[in-house]
């Protein structure tokens, strides 16, 4: 039999480089993704100069809910509430978020509204 010398231990493979490029990769991906979809929301702040006509339209966000008016309304009979108080989409809505008032709510009663059509939001503090 023949021999061809004494037998070496299997060498494992190194990772180090292999561990640095999956980093590089895992870094460059976390600062070229978008994680969240930027959205702006089309209103006015008070005190802009624009012109006021017709009756109040004055809607009050608070913890307990929402108020057009002073007369507590659910969320989804607010559009129907606010068109006799309206003459067009484009007259001024004014939007007042009370103390311990959800951000959230807020947004989500202007989705509302801009989705029935009324462009004018007006945010007052």
């Amino acid at each position: 039999m023949m021999r061809f010398g004494t037998d070496r231990p299997r060498r494992r493979p190194n990772l180090t480089p292999m561990i640095d490029v999956v980093f590089l990769l895992l870094v460059f991906f976390m600062l070229a993704s978008r994680f969240g979809v930027d959205r702006a929301l089309p209103i006015s702040v008070a005190g802009s100069g624009g012109s006021y006509s017709g009756p109040p339209r004055l809607i009050d966000l608070t913890a307990e809910g929402l108020r057009l008016n002073g007369t507590p309304i659910a969320p989804e009979a607010l559009a129907e509430a606010l068109r006799p108080l309206t003459e067009t989409p484009a007259d001024a809505i004014i939007l007042r978020a009370g103390t311990g008032a959800d951000v959230q709510a807020l947004v989500a009663v202007m989705d509302r509204l801009t989705e029935s059509g009324f462009t004018r939001l007006v945010l007052v503090e």
